[in-house]
Order: C-alpha cells, then sequence, then structure tokens
C-alpha cells in the first residue's frame, strides 16, 4: 500500500494514551473530550479517532476515516512537491574553434532549455594543446551569454576547471523576450470627422 511510509506516525483509536482529547473537525463539536467519551463519538460516526497533534495539552484529535486521512495527507504532500519547482541543468559543449554553423545549432537548443526553465552551463573542452587558444574559449562563452541575453542571466562568468572552461545561465523570469515592435509611421489618413459635422 503506498500510505504505508504515513502509516504508523498517528496514533489512532486505542493507541492513544492521553486521558482527554481536544476534539476537532467536521459534525463534531470542537472541545476537550474524555478519552473514552472520545472514543464512543468516532465509533457513532463508524469512524476513527486520529490524533493529529499529540504534543498539544490536551492532544488534539479528529473523528475521520483513518484511510481517509492518509490518503488527503499524501495529497497534500504530492501537491507540495509539484510546487517545488525542479531545476535541470543543460550542459552544452563547445570546442575552442567552433565554427558558425555548430555554434548556431548549439545557441538554438540552449535557447530551448531556457524557455523550457532549465538552467544551461556552457563549457569549452580543450584537448592537449587547445589549452593555448583559453582566450578564444572564454570569448566563445561571452558571445554565448551576449547571445542569449534577452532569455537568461549569467550567475556565473567564464572559470576555467582543469580543460574546462565553464559558464552558467539561469533562465530570465519572463518566459519570452517581449520583441521590439517599431510603431508603424502614421500615414496622412483622411480624418473621420469632416467640417460640417462641427457647429
Amino acid at each position: 500500500m503506498k500510505n504505508d511510509s504515513l502509516k504508523g506516525q498517528h496514533r489512532i483509536n486505542e493507541q492513544i494514551r492521553a486521558k482527554e482529547v481536544r476534539i476537532v473537525g467536521d459534525e463534531v463539536e470542537p472541545k476537550v473530550y474524555p478519552i473514552g467519551q472520545a472514543l464512543r463519538l468516532a465509533e457513532e460516526h463508524e469512524a476513527d479517532l486520529v490524533e493529529i497533534s499529540p504534543n498539544a495539552q490536551p492532544p488534539v484529535c479528529r473523528i475521520i476515516d483513518y484511510s481517509k486521512f492518509l490518503y488527503q495527507l499524501k495529497k497534500r504532500q504530492k501537491e507540495q512537491k509539484a510546487k517545488q519547482v525542479k531545476v535541470n541543468v543543460k550542459e552544452i559543449r563547445f570546442g575552442p574553434q567552433t565554427d558558425d554553423h555548430d555554434y548556431n545549432f548549439k545557441l538554438k537548443h540552449a535557447k530551448g532549455f531556457l524557455e523550457d526553465g532549465d538552467k544551461v552551463k556552457a563549457y569549452v573542452f580543450f584537448k592537449g594543446r587547445s589549452i593555448l587558444f583559453k582566450e578564444q574559449g572564454e570569448v566563445l562563452l561571452l558571445r554565448f551569454a551576449n547571445d542569449l541575453e534577452d532569455y537568461a542571466k549569467v550567475d556565473q562568468m567564464p572559470v576555467l576547471e582543469g580543460k574546462r572552461m565553464t559558464i552558467q545561465l539561469s533562465p530570465k523570469k519572463v518566459a519570452a523576450p517581449k520583441k521590439n515592435v517599431a510603431p508603424k509611421p502614421a500615414e496622412d489618413a483622411p480624418k473621420a470627422v469632416s467640417a460640417e459635422t462641427e457647429e
């Protein structure tokens, strides 16, 4: 059963050790009841007495079907998890002498990742003697960040780590950049209001 991880976290019915409990919930007058009366009330409702705040004085209980209670808890946890946005980091690899065609292809991918809300980690990998071109690698990464300025903000400027020079970008909050549409020049259109209407 999926709810097993939550089972055992709450005392129910006869497991509740307090002499009296405060009952909250629907169809029950919220007040403090002796444990015997609280259990009888739960029985009358064909439900369970579930201890939801064991550390309160007296402990707080609800009269609810325990499996329904677990289901609601599970659902709430799921909703909270869904609200925690997972941020993926997509890596894009360049060589120190990447040609324009390859660069533009990778730039297009990066835009897609950023529009989906992913972070982008771009790096230039230097093999052997190509480390001599590290300035070229830095220029490439800065050009990459500049070409993506409508989509991303730079988290980390180019850093050389071993044989890799890395730059990290995060998506901007706005989903898509606003296109700057130049206002059309007003044409000398005939005015709608004719002179005769004016008195």
